[in-house]
């Protein structure tokens, strides 16, 4: 089996006779090699595209050269979460000269080992995760199967996984003390699934921020979610029901903070008139929500980009100690925040 030979009867020696350079330039322009001056891969890439060749990814494999494809492992593609990081992901993707294999944790019967296992005798060189809830057993399937993998949005408190992730306790601190500063005392928290790293420190930032201010932690305001928006339509009911409501309701993420404002509205409550509403993750229906949504903005598309950037670099230099690399978030005001009236 060979890439030489395809089934419409083209190869690579038409190739390079259509382009003029030698079979093994063709070569290694389909290898994505780097020694190739940008000119010649342009009319090999033109010549190919002519005659209608297509390389053969296996053949090629089989031939000692490389597939130029990159695994990405999510729970699926239903939030805009996970759409953010994907687009960057892909966009990084098509910078470098690789193509995305996309694999799901959904509707799968094999074992988690297992599965990875099938993952890693697939085509790809390597696999990016953007994956919640990622046991010690799965890190420790992963590190056994000697394969290139990056978590995205989620590190390994052992420090044996390169990952890149937010600032989540910051994020989750300056907005709670923006809420603080604008008067408002009886703040709602809604977490995110419990278990979880973000989770954890969005919670613990919201949590400091109260008790650098001489304000109580109250357990009656911290309600448990799992991201979804119905969950923060949910908690927040619970939240309006309070003897004492809160003034302010802070979400562990958008897709909760629009939720939140959804159970606000269908009690006839003004947003921020009678309850301010912040979320975190600037997703793009933060800015199309009225009013629009104050929130933290995670730099969701980078974050997928240097995820890229860190696998290509591990399988280039697979000697290299893995590492965490945390990215800045920031603090967006839009509309559904306001200062307390105390007048």
């Amino acid at each position: 089996m060979s890439e030489k030979k395809l089934s419409s009867g083209i190869t690579i020696y038409d190739v390079a006779r259509e382009a003029g350079v030698s079979d093994a330039t063709v070569s290694r322009v389909f290898n994505n090699k780097n020694n190739v001056r940008a000119a010649t891969r342009e009319k090999v890439l033109a010549a190919a595209k002519k005659l209608g060749y297509v390389a053969n990814i296996q053949a090629r494999i089989l031939a000692g050269g490389k597939s130029n494809i990159i695994g990405l492992l999510v729970p699926g593609l239903d939030t805009t979460y996970i759409g953010e990081i994907v687009r960057g992901i892909d966009l990084e993707l098509t910078r470098a000269g690789y193509e995305l294999m996309l694999y799901t944790t959904r509707q799968r019967t094999s074992s988690q080992a297992n599965y990875l296992q099938y993952i890693a005798n697939s085509l790809s060189e390597g696999l990016l995760l953007v994956v919640p809830l990622l046991s010690s057993d799965y890190l420790k399937a992963l590190d056994n199967l000697n394969y290139p993998y990056v978590l995205i949005d989620e590190f390994d408190e052992s420090g044996n996984s390169f990952s890149v992730d937010a600032t989540n306790w910051q994020g989750a601190y300056e907005a709670t003390r923006y809420l603080i500063s604008s008067g408002h005392e009886r703040i709602g928290f809604i977490t995110g699934i419990p278990g979880l790293n973000s989770s954890k420190e969005r919670l613990s930032g919201y949590r400091t921020a109260l008790e650098d201010s001489d304000l109580p932690v109250l357990p009656e305001l911290i309600q448990q979610g799992d991201y979804s928006q119905q969950s923060g339509y949910d908690n927040a009911n619970n939240l309006l029901q309070l003897p004492q409501p809160p003034t302010a309701i802070f979400a562990s993420n958008d897709s909760m903070a629009l939720g939140v404002m959804d159970a606000i509205r269908d009690k006839g409550l003004d947003i921020p008139g009678d309850v301010s509403v912040i979320g975190f993750d600037d997703i793009p229906q933060a800015m199309t929500t009225h009013p629009k949504l104050t929130t933290v903005r995670q730099p969701l598309e980078q974050m997928g980009r240097v995820g890229v950037k860190l696998l290509l670099e591990q399988i280039q230099h697979p000697e290299r100690p893995p590492g965490r690399m945390t990215l800045a978030t920031q603090l967006i005001i839009r509309d559904s925040c306001q200062p307390i009236d105390r007048t």
